[in-house]
């Protein structure tokens, strides 16, 4: 009773400092007026390379000297923009105050002619959170989840509901608020990230998590979402557990997998919640097509867009500190080819989670 207690006294001053927070916005906005000023809203410039710095036990971060763009109320170019990002600043000030929850969905259907486009709501929300400093859950704003886990967890979400994700054939929606889940309970020796939606099915249908060792699989369907980040972070602080990445062996497949080990620039600003530095690349491997001498027919050759994508990621501040990943690149680019994991149903049908896999995993086959 003591601990409830002492966790909502806690949520409460976190509620409370937010409001301040937006409270002093406004406040600044009121002022401007008073002096017959244009009101401006500064905002962090997220979304460049020259804005962020590299940390080995984080990841990519913000820098604190980050560059600034102004949003004015008097300037044609950003007066919709300013008008919009007050709007979505009065819905979370009303949101937090009432102790209650929104999707980004909720929030753009309910308006869907002034936001025009999800993404537009979608990077406002992202800029309030970095203009406010605090994380993007903590605003009450939920994003719906796109990404899926299956295996040896079950737990609670914050509503009490148990979930239980260790069904063989079926997996479960990555909950929208991660933060609210408690009483995680699991077996499972490792954490397998796997990139596409197509490859964690037909492994859900091998029956993977049960075959090996107890595991837990989860999938971004692609370029992770927030949720799916948060949910492998969870995991991983929970767990103690080694987390696996697989990918295929082509230039988007390592970024994706950089996104969960590393961040993204235009969500530097929280790495802190979001990264997991001690990813492993598991598969699918450059090095792997020769050694297993994948069929030239199911090779794929590198278009000049990939051979762009591999030169800026070979350039990424937190590759120098991956030499064995840097090999691997070295590789993909002498070959001149890529190679999705469903590549490796040309050696055998089952190969993937007969062989493939068991062998890594016994072996040590990552990098």
């Amino acid at each position: 009773m003591f601990e409830g207690s002492r966790v909502e006294s806690t949520l409460q001053l976190a509620r409370q400092d937010l409001l301040t927070r937006i409270e002093g916005v406004m406040l600044d906005i009121i002022n401007s007026l008073s002096r017959e000023e244009a009101p401006v809203l500064i905002l962090q410039n997220r979304n460049s390379w020259t804005n962020v710095s590299f940390d080995s036990a984080v990841g990519l971060q913000l820098n604190s000297d980050v560059s600034v763009s102004t949003l004015r109320s008097d300037c044609a170019s950003s007066v919709s923009r300013f008008a919009l990002t007050l709007k979505v600043l009065s819905t979370i000030y009303k949101l937090v105050q009432s102790n209650s929850y929104a999707t980004k969905r909720d929030i753009y259907y309910n308006d869907t002619q002034l936001f025009r486009s999800q993404r537009t709501l979608d990077a406002i929300v992202d800029d309030i959170s970095c203009m406010l400093k605090v994380p993007r859950r903590n605003l009450h704003v939920l994003a719906t989840s796109k990404g899926f886990v299956s295996g040896d967890l079950s737990y609670l979400e914050e509503d009490g509901t148990k979930v239980d994700c260790s069904s063989s054939s079926t997996a479960v929606p990555v909950s929208s608020n991660v933060c609210g889940i408690k009483n995680i309970v699991s077996s499972a020796k490792f954490v397998l990230i796997v990139e596409k939606d197509a490859t964690f099915q037909r492994m859900l249908d091998d029956e993977f998590c049960t075959k090996l060792s107890p595991c837990i699989m989860i999938t971004g369907k692609g370029v992770p979402d927030v949720n799916s980040r948060l949910m492998v972070r969870k995991l991983w602080d929970t767990l103690h557990v080694p987390i696996f990445a697989l990918v295929d062996a082509d230039p988007h497949g390592i970024e994706i997998m950089c996104i969960y080990k590393y961040g993204s620039v235009s969500m530097s600003f929280e790495a802190h919640n979001l990264t997991v530095p001690s990813v492993l690349w598991l598969g699918l491997l450059p090095s792997d097509i020769e050694r297993l001498r994948v069929p030239q027919e199911a090779l794929i050759p590198l278009t000049a867009h990939d051979e762009r994508k591999l030169q800026s990621l070979r350039s990424r501040p937190y590759i120098t500190c991956q030499p064995e990943w840097e090999r691997e690149m070295e590789i993909m680019d002498r070959l001149k080819h890529k190679a999705e994991i469903q590549s490796l149903t040309s050696i055998a049908p089952d190969f993937l989670t007969s062989v493939y896999m068991p062998n890594k995993l016994r072996h040590g086959g990552w990098v």
